[in-house]
């Protein structure tokens, strides 16, 4: 099966879950994402599963197309089990159940110093079984994008995206009416680019 076999080599290429630690200093909050691939109905494909942030004023990430995922809470052992908590509490998949954790990529951190300051580590799991999903009030909605679809040549380019009262170009992928910029974007690039063989730098965002 195809989907399977490049998801044997891009687990070879990612970084192994018990190297994430924490963030080193105290004035940056950790904060986890789930990046997660299904194998397509072909069975030769993959999906990635995306979510549409819910709109709220204040929120510097509302209306983000984004990863499931959030903050890291005291209860949390790692953060790989922040990235578990909030993908169940925010999409109503259990990964422990419905699926394998992969890997992780490398950490993010937001460049602007009007954001937060986190530092975001995404962990890469395939769901291996059929799970429904149930959407809290954080995810307007949730869709299965085509990994196809961001390794199209066309996939990626400069947008203009509003940022507060003003608009900004940046670097994106748009895929029908969803424009994924800034974090997303960029442990996108990170993601294709160990599917590719060839790391990138991670320079916008």
């Amino acid at each position: 099966m195809a989907a399977l076999d490049t998801l044997a080599r891009l687990e070879l290429a990612l970084i192994p879950v018990g190297s994430v630690a924490p963030a080193p200093s105290n004035a940056v909050r950790d904060a986890a994402v789930a990046v997660i691939f299904r194998v397509g109905a072909d069975d030769e494909s993959l999906e990635l599963l995306m979510i549409e942030r819910a709109s709220y004023a204040g929120d510097p990430w509302s209306g983000h197309v984004a990863f499931p995922g959030g903050r890291r809470e005291s209860s949390d052992a790692t953060l790989l089990d922040t990235a578990l908590r909030e993908t169940r509490e925010e999409i109503g998949i259990d990964l422990t159940s419905h699926g394998r954790v992969l890997g992780a990529l490398e950490r993010v951190n937001p460049m602007s110093p009007s954001l937060p300051p986190l530092s975001i580590a995404p962990f890469v799991a395939l769901l291996t079984r059929d799970a429904e999903l149930a959407l809290s009030d954080e995810v307007a909605e949730a869709f299965w994008m085509p990994l196809a679809a961001l390794r199209h040549p066309e996939a990626s380019s400069e947008v203009e995206v509003v940022v507060g009262s003003g608009r900004r170009s940046v670097r994106a992928f748009v895929h029908g009416r969803y424009t994924i910029w800034g974090l997303t974007e960029r442990i996108l690039r990170d993601l294709l680019s160990r599917l590719e063989g060839s790391p990138r730098a991670l320079d916008n965002g």
